[in-house]
């Protein structure tokens, strides 16, 4: 029940409607305005709100909810119901425009993804359910966009007939201007008329226009004369046929327009009822769109209503006050705090006159009422809302000549109409509770009142100065006090509502601020006594220091929020810190087993140092120990394990790989003694200034590397050599000779035993599982790798695993074949060969073979 008829006036919902209903785009929308009503119903709010949240979210979006362009056509589709009846180009271009907005509203709401157990979860779900039982009509939109152009006109294409037609009128038109065109300058000529007179229309018959005194000089008929009867316009002889051929042409085009505006109106018929019910979900969409740009005009929420009365508002604001203010720019709204619970359901406010209590009156009737209506409300976020199935207010004057009703009269009857329908789920709102009557009786009957009402169970909130009121708020359970702040300082209204104590009325001091002479204040100073004068100043004092206590409490809060954001910030940073260290750990440990990896090769290289230093088996077996050491040592190596486990690990390592690498910079240093010596025997045998010359059956290696091979056969610049049991095309200029390798000047020189030891070793140096698994690569290898069509990641580790098997099989060029599209696959491969050393160059294909398309790699 909402108390009494005229609630939306007095608590300011009418100004609201009006807001909303200048933000409806059409009739529709603001017929559903006008329907708006009160609502118990909390699961049709919610809705309501959701549909709004949903809305301002596509707002906020970067897709937006395109509403279009559609007309109000109710009436223009229940005349067409009846047989014989069409619709005007006009009406039929809106149907067709709002029909097309209404195709485009139900495929946007109704997107969504589909679930496995074959469910659809829409974007916006509140407002998909709105599309339910609206059919899109494509069928239709194509018939009349067959009929009409985009301007909304009968197309020439319509028929067959209004064609021929139209291209005959238009032929008539051209000759009958030219016909007029020349009688006009043959006229213009004999000075009848003057040169800037052009031929006009005139019943729609084209004429010329001329003076009445030169008329007889044209033969014609007059069709009309001026106003001023300065010029008569006639129709000359020549083009009368041609004007009436038109006039039937024109007529035939007409009846062929409304031919064809019956055959369409005859396919639109039978889909009249669904397009009326698609008009009522177009009211729906405007409606709520008007709602979401109101919400966001006052900075209003939708809060998630609870099914009960509730009020725990934080900052609300009057948005007509607030409105009001802004538009002025005098003051800025005081936000509102206010608290209802079932512990404390009535509260009791006091304070100074013009101290804001009627408007935090109104604030909670007005956004109490706008929350069950379904419209969002100016509160903060932290807000907590309910629902009541009664609103009764009594604000204001509401005597009444008719009745011979005085105010308090009519006040008095407002509270037996209250405490007849008050219970658990009703809300009263009075102002001045108690007045308009002799005080003692009249706060005697407001205490009185009061009490029944807080038996019923009712929630209220009532502003009153009485002092008797107060005290019952203090003495009994479920009311409290609560006082409107005022600045004594400065003598100003602070427009606060604080809630626990009742508040001042300061007369005295608001007398004399207003300047009362202080003689009269002094008297009426003693005639209400001392006791009650401080008392009245006890309490100001009280709610002086209640400000103080509460801005040291709203401080300290605010302190501890700032400590809890700070305390989750380090948590945060912890968290992140140790998701950090697992990084690490992760990748020292694929660093590790990437090391691992390379077990064959460490493995190749220690059979080479056998076979260089004629190691025994005893040195053979101290190499493959300390292999064997070293992957134990980092198969050690977890996540799990504390940090200095871990350092120490990897110092362990880090140590081995400096002691690897100075053994293999003192064996380079042996190398190149060896290497000079061998250089000067070569000067010597080749000649003081001639380079050493290479021979075939030499032991060679490739200029900065360490692996040894030999040189098989020498073609030109180019040679044949034997590395590792597999044979390899290389320019001569990129070898050299190795030390102590010197081929034997002539074939038939007799083997040593060391030379057949060397041989031995450099047969079996290899594994036979590394030689088949080479073997096998070697077959099988493809030198283009296409990775069009991949994601990034899965690319590069196609084109790394592709690279290391073209080293293994040493191919010396392949071809990643990557697209052209945006360039990113293209560039991150090209980033990775980059980092390879073996990579020599790499560069486009060429264009006849797909230029950017593919990289040529050169190893």
């Amino acid at each position: 029940m909402i108390y009494p008829r005229n609630f939306e006036q007095k608590i300011g919902f009418s100004e609201v409607r009006d807001l909303l209903n200048t933000r409806c785009l059409t009739t529709l929308g603001k017929a559903r305005v006008a329907q708006m009503d009160f609502s118990t119903d909390t699961e049709l709010i919610n809705r309501q709100m959701e549909q709004t949240r949903e809305l301002r979210r596509i707002r906020q979006g970067e897709e937006d909810l395109l509403l279009g362009t559609f007309s109000d056509i109710r009436e223009s589709m229940k005349r067409l119901r009846l047989a014989g009846t069409y619709l005007e180009e006009e009406e039929l271009f809106d149907l067709q425009r709002t029909l097309q907005t209404i195709h485009d509203l139900v495929k946007f709401l109704s997107h969504g993804e589909e679930t496995p157990d074959g469910r659809t979860v829409y974007d916006y779900p509140a407002l998909a359910e709105l599309t339910d039982g609206v059919i899109p009509m494509p069928t239709v939109i194509q018939r009349i966009m067959q009929v009409l152009d985009k301007f909304g006109h009968i197309r020439d294409s319509a028929s067959p007939e209004l064609a021929d037609i139209r291209r005959e009128l238009t032929r008539t038109q051209n000759s009958l201007s030219g016909i007029l065109n020349n009688i006009l300058l043959s006229a213009q000529k004999d000075g009848l008329v003057d040169k800037e007179v052009v031929p006009t229309l005139r019943d729609g018959r084209l004429v010329l226009p001329v003076a009445p005194g030169l008329k007889r000089k044209i033969r014609g008929i007059v069709h009309d004369e001026s106003a001023s009867g300065r010029t008569v316009y006639i129709e000359p002889a020549e083009v009368v046929e041609t004007n009436n051929r038109i006039r039937e042409l024109k007529s035939e085009e007409r009846h062929e327009v409304l031919r064809i505006l019956r055959e369409t109106a005859n396919f639109v018929r039978p889909h009249c009822e669904e397009i009326l019910f698609s008009l009522e979900f177009l009211a729906q969409v405007d409606f709520i769109q008007a709602k979401a740009d109101l919400a966001e005009s006052m900075r209003g929420m939708e809060p998630e209503v609870e099914d009960h009365p509730h009020i725990d508002w934080v900052r609300a604001e009057h948005p007509l006050l607030k409105r009001s203010l802004e538009k002025h720019g005098d003051k800025s709204l005081v936000p509102l705090d206010i608290m209802l619970t079932a512990e404390k359901h009535i509260l009791i406010i006091s304070g100074p006159n013009a101290g804001g209590k009627s408007v935090c009156l109104k604030t909670v009737g007005l956004l109490q009422y706008m929350l069950q209506c379904g419209l969002s409300i100016p509160v903060g976020d932290r807000s907590k809302v309910g629902v009541f199935h009664d609103i009764m207010i009594d604000i204001g004057d509401e005597q009444s000549l008719e009745n011979d009703l005085s105010t308090y009269s009519s006040h008095l009857l407002n509270m037996k109409n209250m405490m007849r329908q008050a219970g658990k789920d009703t809300l009263i709102l009075i102002d001045e509770f108690g007045t308009g009557t002799e005080p003692a009786i009249g706060g005697a009957i407001a205490e009185a009142v009061l009490d029944h009402l807080l038996n019923d169970g009712a929630w209220g909130v009532i502003t009153t100065h009485y002092q008797n009121l107060k005290h019952f708020a203090d003495n009994h359970e479920g009311v409290a006090n609560g006082a409107m702040l005022y600045d004594r300082g400065e003598m100003r209204p602070l427009f606060q509502l604080a809630i626990g104590r009742p508040g001042s009325s300061f007369a005295i001091e608001i007398a004399r601020k207003i300047g009362l002479p202080e003689d009269v204040i002094r008297e009426a100073s003693e005639i209400v006594g001392t006791d009650y004068i401080q008392s009245d100043k006890y309490l100001q004092d009280i709610v002086r220091d209640k400000r103080y206590w509460e801005n040291k409490r709203q401080s300290i809060h605010q302190r501890e929020k700032e400590l809890e954001q700070r305390i989750a910030h380090y948590e945060a940073d912890i968290t992140r810190i140790n998701e950090e260290r697992k990084e690490i750990l992760r990748k020292a440990k694929q660093q590790a087993e990437d090391l691992l990896g390379e077990t064959n090769r460490k493995i190749e290289n220690a059979i080479r140092e056998i076979r260089e230093n004629q190691a025994h088996k005893e040195e053979t077996r101290r190499i493959r120990e300390e292999l064997e050491q070293f992957k134990e040592d980092v198969a050690e190596i977890d996540a799990r394990e504390n940090d200095d486990k871990i350092a120490r690990k990897i110092a362990q390592i880090q140590q081995r790989k400096e002691r690897k690498a100075q053994r293999k910079a003192e064996k380079a240093e042996r190398d190149e003694k060896a290497t000079e010596s061998l250089r000067k025997a070569g000067m010597k045998n080749a000649g003081a200034n001639g380079p050493v010359a290479l021979q075939e059956g030499d032991s060679v290696r490739i200029k900065g590397t360490k692996s040894i091979g030999t040189l098989e056969s020498m073609d030109g610049k180019m040679g044949t050599a034997i590395f590792g049991g597999m044979r390899t095309r290389i320019r001569l200029d990129r070898l050299e000779r190795t030390e102590g390798q010197v081929a034997r000047e002539t074939e038939d020189e007799p083997k040593t035993k060391a030379d057949e030891l060397k041989e031995s070793l450099q047969a079996f140096h290899i594994s036979h599982m590394t030689q088949n698994i080479i073997d096998d690569h070697r077959r099988n290898f493809r030198q283009d790798l296409d990775v069009r069509g991949m994601r990034g990641d899965e690319a590069l580790d196609a084109v790394q695993y592709f690279i290391d098997d073209a080293i293994l099989v040493g191919i010396p060029r392949v071809r990643v074949l990557h697209g052209k599209g945006n360039g990113i696959l293209r560039q991150l491969i090209r980033q990775y060969l980059t980092t390879i050393p073996n990579v020599t160059h790499f560069a486009d294909e060429h264009v006849q073979f797909g230029g950017s398309g593919i990289t040529v790699v050169d190893l």
